[in-house]
């Protein structure tokens, strides 16, 4: 890379379906690589007993400030209020 040249990371908020029809939410740079953490038990606790997993919405952020910020409130939400969300009506 040429100097004062910085390449722009993209960060990412994403909302998972498990198995038994909840949802898991969280943040990322690397949406595919996640999600296959996800799949394979390696990806967090709560998903680990709820596989197998689907990717179902997601947001782009320029920072991991912002991408965390919006992960807290999406956790917010209510099971109903996610599901608006993900249909696009949040």
């Amino acid at each position: 890379m040429a100097a004062g040249t910085k390449k722009s990371k993209k960060y990412y908020t994403y909302i998972i379906k498990c198995a038994d029809e909840t949802f898991y939410t969280g943040y990322t740079t690397d949406l595919e690589r996640r999600l296959a953490e996800h799949n394979s038990g390696l990806g967090s606790r709560y998903t680990r007993g709820r596989l197998p997993v689907s990717l179902v919405y997601y947001e782009e952020h320029n920072s991991r400030s912002a991408a965390m910020k919006r992960e807290y409130s999406i956790k917010q939400l209510t099971h109903k209020e996610k599901e608006e969300l993900i249909r696009g009506q949040g």
